[in-house]
């Protein structure tokens, strides 16, 4: 989570305006819109899990059900050579009017979360949700899911910076 982080804003930091609205081609999100989506996500997951996932009944008779889950978050959700459609609620609508803000909230979000996968003494591994792709998976899980989601997406940002019309400035 760290270290995602830490990439994260290292792939945004000192972007021009027009760097930052670029887009490689029409259908093909700008660096603003990846990173939208990323503090989206980010923002969705953990209010899940903090008010919804952990706030349900433990019930470790489903671990059985996400063994393995761990392996599969951590190596085949940052791939990129498998394309994904975001569903609508976390598609880019424009939410934050500067870098500065979404980088803030962010921050801020990511920050949550380190902090408690830290400091909880709570049994992560026995609080489910079911996720569209990857069925039942823990509330642990969903937090490196947050981490993998953001490695992917910082990877596609640097895809638009490699861009031999990306701006220079």
């Amino acid at each position: 989570m760290k270290q995602t982080q830490k990439d994260f804003l290292a792939a945004t930091e000192g972007l021009s305006d027009a760097q930052w609205k670029f887009k490689a081609a029409p259908d093909k999100w700008s660096i603003a819109e990846t990173a939208e989506h990323i503090a989206i996500t980010e923002d969705m997951i953990w209010a899940a899990v903090s008010e919804k996932i952990m706030k349900s009944p433990a019930a470790p008779e489903k671990r059985e059900s996400v063994k393995g889950k761990d392996e599969i978050i951590l190596t085949k959700i940052p791939e990129r050579s498998r394309k994904a459609q975001a569903p609508e609620p976390l598609r880019p609508t424009g939410k934050w009017a500067t870098r500065a803000a979404l980088v803030k909230d962010f921050e801020a979000t990511r920050g949550k979360e380190i902090a408690y996968l830290t400091e909880t003494k709570e049994d992560l591994r026995n609080h489910f949700e079911e996720h569209p792709a990857l069925q039942t998976m823990d509330a642990y899980q969903w937090l490196i899911f947050n981490g993998a989601h953001c490695k992917r997406h910082t990877a596609q940002i640097l895809e638009v910076k490699e861009d031999p019309k990306f701006p220079k400035s």
